[in-house]
């Protein structure tokens, strides 16, 4: 089973995507799309930035949506074929459009309430997030329970758990976790304390939105790294139900990864900027292929066995 893996928020960097946008027209054409729904052109912060800009989570979203469906797009062209896709938190977004079960335009004009309605979670609520390097995932929840105001927020890969939470209680976290020997303590340069309750508000704006969608059969898998399970949307979760319940809840892809390995799955594909989730990948797994797409170079070198001939 080949299954296609989209990053999400901190993947991102000033100039994703732009040699891709200057040799293929059908990633201008994405572009020139996305624009006509944001009201807009995301390609120049995404380009040009500045880089604090493109940080801010309402322009970030967008952006790494955009980028990943003009890769994915390109990719197709070439004969892209897979089983299955999965993305990492707003990555799930271009999964589902990959899938077929949601359409672009639709993804873009949720992304960008998406982004906006965290924003402003984020505003009410100041916090943060640290990834703590080192630590067994039981340890690194345990001291979340002995801490108040911190959550697990991404289960990244075995020894790379990151943690969601107000600025005194990722301080007390950070000194906690050293003392348990965190091999290191790193800050997030993200605007907001994600995939915790802190983005209820958020969770509770987009509904519905998501509610009102028009959702499609998909033409291939989807699986939903919060529930750690496939979803094709007629029963619960539904693909709404999925998409508000993982604004506040964890992102588990160490055990996605995992069931998908044990489910049959030998290969994945990291669509987007960025190689982020190829490492982490590795890091879960030794025994699949991992490939990625997201520039000319890595797109004229896609491996035979992601296309149909």
């Amino acid at each position: 089973m080949k299954t296609l893996v989209f990053p999400g928020q901190g993947s991102q960097s000033v100039g994703m995507c732009r040699d891709l946008y200057e040799a293929v027209p059908t990633v201008r054409d994405t572009y020139s799309e996305a624009a006509a729904v944001l009201g807009y052109d995301i390609a120049t912060p995404s380009f040009e930035g500045p880089v604090e800009q493109l940080s801010q989570t309402d322009v970030t979203q967008p952006a790494l949506l955009v980028a990943e469906v003009a890769t994915l797009r390109a990719a197709r062209e070439r004969g892209l074929v897979f089983d299955c896709a999965l993305g990492h938190s707003l990555g799930e977004y271009s999964a589902l459009v990959a899938v077929g079960a949601l359409s672009f335009g639709a993804a873009v004009d949720l992304v960008r309430r998406r982004g906006a309605a965290m924003q402003t979670a984020a505003a009410r609520h100041p916090g943060g997030m640290l990834a703590v390097l080192g630590l067994d995932d039981e340890i690194v929840e345990q001291l979340c329970d002995a801490v108040d105001g911190t959550w697990p927020a991404n289960y990244n890969c075995p020894g790379q758990v990151v943690v969601s939470g107000t600025p005194e209680g990722l301080d007390a976290l950070a000194d906690k976790a050293a003392e348990a020997g965190a091999r290191k303590v790193i800050r997030l340069p993200v605007s907001g304390a994600f995939h915790s309750p802190h983005m209820a508000a958020a969770a509770a704006e987009l509904t519905p939105a998501l509610e009102r969608t028009r959702w499609s059969v998909p033409t291939c898998r989807f699986f939903s790294v919060s529930t750690v399970g496939f979803c094709d949307g007629g029963r619960p979760p539904s693909f709404a139900g999925v998409l508000t319940e993982q604004i506040t809840a964890p992102v588990r892809f160490t055990q996605a990864v995992q069931t998908l390995m044990a489910a049959g799955c030998d290969a994945f594909l990291e669509v987007g900027p960025g190689a982020v989730l190829s490492g982490l990948i590795k890091r879960i797994t030794g025994d699949a292929t991992v490939s990625r797409i997201g520039d000319v170079e890595t797109l004229a070198a896609l491996a035979e066995k992601w296309v149909e001939t």
